[in-house]
């Protein structure tokens, strides 16, 4: 008869969980940072083209070169929806980990594209085909990016902390755009004007292109999310299949996903615009403009976090996408009002508080979208929904403000962004709990066994893991 050793028992019981847990490290690390690198090289193009535009967009009046890159940027948003729709199923059938390595590396190139360009005085015409052609394809991979590694993240996440691992995408995107605007900050601050618009705007691209190799190897070592694992085996849909699947089963799902992501207009005003906005309306200088955003964004990406934690142990709906929603109906108005009134401390100010009230909706919107789908189709549902909605609202935003700015009407900024936000607030109502509190949760099969066997009872209704898995939670 054979005895089993106490100390090989013991030191295999600590070895699984430290196992464990460093994987769980390296593709929260994988999700993370190619997350950050992908909106890191987006919004550094919004920032930064008040500055190139004259050199790609040559025109005799500086703010129709403005117009035109700002159009180029919004082609980029134009694709996104195709690339959500498109490829999302893909992501759904062969994992997604390739569709987020291809995206990073999608992502990067563009930069590297944008940031190599010559001027249109070097190459003429070549040079704003160039730039359009980078931005199809950073498009392209931004319109795989966002639902795949929301799904990727949350699918990672341990029953009860889907919250916080969910709002970890969007602390990224806050991250990249602090980086995106510090980038932006230090280059118009540390380069001569002659100097800056030659060649300083440059080194945000290129260093973004270096990042996304770096993002690239992160995830090619990651590993595949288990839920989609257990659930790929015994679903072998195409990708029509799932779309179609997805518009039958799920719309309800697709216009609550829709109304969570519109408020995206309110984000890409603040992140992308803002900063120009107050040098238009205000002769701010742009460089202490960019300074004063990335001060505020400090806030947004410690509110995130923060806020994805506390819906683990006080629910999501009732709490976080009503709350923001209804802070920046009743904030931007009075922000951008307060934006006429002169000095760099009330600038600081007026980013801040947006970027609070943007980080409370941001906090826990991705985590509700992936529990409102099943994993055969959750990346196709959050990309269908929210890609579409992205491209109309957010690609469009910086345009539509500078028509407004330029229409002599800057206020109507605020205006616009309101009345999208309360409708979005309507739908907001409708959203299923899925914190702690509530009584269902969209779960895996895997998750839900691990939850009874190591941390507390629960009762199971159905173990199918493509379908909602009931779990009885403590009422707190």
């Amino acid at each position: 008869m054979t005895t089993s050793h106490p100390a090989s028992v013991t030191s295999a019981a600590v070895e699984q969980p430290s196992l464990a847990r460093k994987g769980r490290v390296r593709n929260l690390l994988a999700g993370t940072v190619g997350h950050f690198v992908e909106w890191y090289d987006w919004y550094v193009y919004g920032l930064l083209a008040a500055v190139f535009s004259s050199q790609i967009f040559p025109s005799d009046s500086p703010f129709a070169s403005l117009m035109a890159a700002f159009l180029t940027y919004a082609i980029g948003f134009v694709v996104r929806p195709l690339s959500g729709i498109i490829l999302s199923p893909f992501a759904d059938r062969y994992g997604r980990r390739r569709v987020l390595a291809l995206a990073v590396s999608g992502m990067a190139l563009g930069a590297l594209i944008i940031g190599l360009t010559p001027s249109f005085a070097t190459i003429g015409y070549l040079a704003p085909i160039l730039f359009v052609l980078a931005r199809i394809l950073q498009g392209i991979s931004a319109g795989t990016e966002g639902q795949s590694a929301i799904a990727y993240m949350v699918e990672h996440a341990p029953a009860n902390r889907r919250g916080l691992f969910g709002s970890f995408t969007n602390m990224a995107s806050g991250l990249a755009t602090l980086a995106a605007t510090g980038a932006a900050a230090i280059v118009t601050a540390s380069f001569a004007p002659d100097a800056l618009a030659a060649y300083g705007w440059r080194i945000p691209f290129i260093i973004g292109g270096v990042f996304g190799v770096i993002g690239l190897v992160l995830r090619a070592r990651s590993d595949e999310s288990p839920e989609f694992e257990a659930n790929a085996l015994d679903d072998q849909k195409s990708a029509p299949a799932r779309l179609r699947e997805l518009l039958r089963n799920h719309p309800k799902a697709i216009l609550q996903t829709a109304a969570l992501s519109a408020p995206a207009v309110a984000y890409y005003t603040w992140a992308t615009f803002l900063p120009t906005y107050a040098n238009l309306t205000s002769g701010r200088d742009l460089s202490s403009t960019l300074a004063g955003s990335a001060i505020g964004l400090v806030l947004l990406v410690i509110v995130v976090p923060v806020c994805g934690y506390l819906s683990d142990r006080l629910g999501r709906r009732k709490i976080f996408p009503i709350i923001g929603a209804i802070g920046m109906i009743f904030l931007f108005f009075p922000l951008l009002l307060l934006l006429q009134t002169p000095g760099f401390g009330i600038y600081v100010l007026v980013a801040a508080s947006g970027w609070v009230v943007l980080g409370i909706w941001q906090s826990v919107y991705p985590t509700i979208q992936a529990e409102l789908f099943p994993a055969s189709v959750r990346v196709s549902g959050i990309g269908f929904a929210h890609q579409i909605v992205i491209a109309i609202f957010g690609g469009t935003a910086p345009l539509i403000a500078a028509a407004f700015v330029g229409a002599g009407q800057p206020m109507l900024v605020a205006v616009y962004m309101i009345v999208i936000v309360a409708l979005c607030l309507l739908v907001y109502f409708t959203l299923p709990e899925t914190g702690s509190r509530a009584p269902k949760a969209t779960v895996s099969a895997t998750d839900s066994i691990a939850v009874i066997l190591s941390e507390q009872p629960a009762h199971i209704e159905t173990l199918n893991p493509d379908a909602a898995v009931s779990i009885g939670s403590p009422q707190n």
